[in-house]
């Protein structure tokens, strides 16, 4: 199967020239070198200081977070220094939700994180981390392991590539359905009692694996899509959400750019090539779809990739949109996105102008959507 995306971040992207020959993916710099933050590029809107708790029991974080998925080449070329700088600026920003996986760039992404927060201190971010996706060398999917001495490797090889001693969110990145999710989460619970995780998450699985994982241990948050194009999750599993106390961290906010009025950027790393919603008609399709809601963001002098942010901050107080950015700029855009508030009469225009499922194309490929729990 060839390399598919399977992360978590709804990514406001970067219009950079595609790589040229014998360059790759990712402009790889030393991990270990620090960054200056000499000639950072400054925030036009103020820090964030609207925090939201994650679930009834979970900690209390930035209304909104960072994804770092993009910073790994899911997107074709992203710069290491850029990025570390990019964590760095979002902490100073406000934006404590800082969101990685063991497999994205096979460990490179989690390097970038540790990297980006050595010298502060380690309650500057809270880490979610997403654990058991199997990546061939050359980025295919290779499937998903989440049994408990998985788990346990997985965590242990997490905790020194982000030089921390215990990660704050730690989620399985899809169910794995050769391993009840009692054993799953039940590996993780010993975790928690042993300091090295602080909550436990899930990633994309429906609503009875939701009741079946909140039965062994409490589950402060679902990561899982959520945006102006994919509101699969209002027919059922938001409210099981809702009636346990687990709080929604959306990806995908920005439809993976398309929101952002964006396709494939023609990077060979670019997963979007493949993915339906931008390939052939469908692309058209859904471009036309974003145009109806430039109007409704021009009445609050907002591009269409902001409305979909506040859209989605605006959907519950228990819903906090995770937004990939690649650098400092696309900072102070998402922040002034937060700092609208959307009247009823918006969210019903954007209803009437995007229907729940008018989007053309699924939001991943078949294949991979018929591995997601969240999906039957």
């Amino acid at each position: 199967m060839p390399a598919q995306e399977i992360g978590e971040c709804g990514t406001v992207h970067d219009n950079q020239d595609a790589p040229g020959p014998g360059s790759s993916a990712r402009e790889r710099r030393s991990l270990d070198r620090p960054v200056l933050l000499s000639g950072s590029e400054p925030m036009e809107a103020e820090a964030m200081t609207t925090t939201r708790q994650l679930g009834k029991g979970g900690p209390t974080v930035s209304a909104l977070g960072l994804g770092c998925m993009g910073m790994s080449g899911s997107y074709g070329r992203a710069d290491d220094d850029e990025s570390v700088v990019t964590i760095q600026a979002a902490l100073d920003a406000g934006i404590t939700l800082i969101d990685t996986g063991d497999f994205y760039g096979h460990g490179h992404n989690e390097l970038l994180v540790g990297r980006a927060l050595r010298g502060r201190g380690r309650d500057a971010a809270v880490l979610s981390v997403k654990f058991g996706g199997l990546r061939a060398p050359d980025g295919a999917f290779q499937g998903f392991d989440a049994r408990p001495a998985a788990t346990r490797n997985f965590l242990s090889y997490s905790l020194v590539r982000l030089g921390v001693d215990h990660i704050d969110i730690y989620r399985p990145a899809r169910l794995d359905p050769t391993v009840p999710i009692e054993e799953t989460v039940g590996a993780i619970a010993e975790q928690v009692e042993d300091g090295r995780v602080r909550y436990i998450g899930l990633s994309e699985v429906g609503a009875e694996t939701i009741r079946r994982a909140a039965a062994v241990h409490p589950i402060v948050d679902l990561q899982i899509e959520y945006s102006v194009l994919s509101r699969g999750i209002e027919n059922g599993i938001l409210d099981v959400c809702r009636e346990l106390g687990i709080a929604i961290t959306a990806y995908g906010v920005l439809s993976r750019g398309l929101l952002a009025g964006e396709g494939p950027s023609g990077d060979p790393g670019d997963y979007r090539a493949h993915s339906p919603r931008f390939t052939g008609d469908n692309l058209a399709r859904n471009l036309a779809l974003v145009e109806r809601l430039k109007p409704i963001a021009q009445r609050h002098g907002l591009s269409v990739g902001q409305l979909a942010i506040a859209w989605a901050a605006g959907r519950g107080d228990d819903i906090i949109p995770v937004v990939g950015m690649r650098t400092r700029a696309r900072i102070a855009e998402a922040l002034t996105a937060m700092e609208v508030t959307l009247t009823p009469a918006d969210f019903t225009a954007i209803d009437a102008a995007v229907p729940p499922g008018s989007a053309a194309g699924g939001r991943y490929p078949e294949a991979m959507l018929a591995l997601l729990d969240s999906e039957r």
